[in-house]
C-alpha cells in the first residue's frame, strides 16, 4: 500500500471538509478550495477529525493516484489555515519590480517594462525592489504563478542576471579565457 496514501490527513480546528460524490471541498479561515477526484477507484471519507483516502484495487495507475490525491487534500487543508508563498529574487543591473493593486511591473533589461496581472486568489507583494513574494491558499496556483513570473526573464548563466527563487542554487559558468 502507498506509504503516503495510507496516512490520514488531520483536520485542524476551524477547518471543514465535505465530500460529495467525487468532489472534495475544504473550507477554513483563509478561504475555500474545491477539487474533483478524477478516479472512480479512489474513495475519500471523513471520519471524525481525519480524512482517509482509500483505493479499490492494486493496479499501478490506482496506486499512483492514491498517494497523489491524499497529498493534494493535505495541501488543501494546510492552505486554508496558513497560505503558501514563494519568494523570487530579481537580480541584475537596473532590474527592479513594483506592485500596484494586483499588477506586477518589472524592469528586466528589456526596452519596455514587463507587466503581469495576478490571477484570482493570488497576492503579489514586493517588500523591496529586488524581491517578489507570491502567496495564496492553493499551493498549485502559487507555484504555477511563481513559475510564470520567473519565465519572464530566466537566469543567464554567466552573470546570474534574471529572476530566480530565493532557495534556488545558482551555478555561475566560467567565461571565456584568453590565450595561453
Amino acid at each position: 500500500m502507498s506509504r503516503i496514501g495510507r496516512m490520514p490527513v488531520a483536520i485542524p480546528a476551524g477547518v471543514k471538509v465535505e465530500v460529495a460524490g467525487s468532489t472534495v471541498k475544504v473550507s477554513g479561515p483563509k478561504g475555500t478550495l474545491e477539487r474533483e477526484i478524477a478516479s472512480n477507484k479512489i474513495e475519500v471519507k471523513v471520519e471524525g477529525a481525519e480524512v482517509h483516502v482509500t483505493r479499490s484495487d492494486e493496479k499501478k495507475e490506482t496506486k499512483s493516484k492514491h498517494g497523489l490525491y491524499r497529498q493534494l487534500i493535505a495541501n488543501m487543508v494546510a492552505g486554508v489555515v496558513t497560505p503558501f508563498s514563494r519568494t523570487l529574487i530579481v537580480q541584475g543591473v537596473g532590474y527592479k519590480a513594483a506592485v500596484s493593486g494586483n499588477k506586477l511591473t518589472m524592469n528586466l533589461g528589456y526596452s519596455h517594462p514587463v507587466e503581469f496581472t495576478a490571477p484570482e486568489g493570488i497576492t503579489i507583494a514586493c517588500p523591496d525592489i529586488t524581491t517578489i513574494v507570491v502567496s495564496g491558499i492553493s499551493k498549485e496556483l502559487v507555484g504555477q504563478t511563481a513559475a510564470t513570473i520567473r519565465s519572464k526573464r530566466p537566469v543567464e548563466p554567466y552573470h546570474n542576471y534574471g529572476l530566480h527563487y530565493s532557495d534556488e542554487v545558482l551555478v555561475k559558468k566560467e567565461g571565456k579565457t584568453a590565450g595561453k
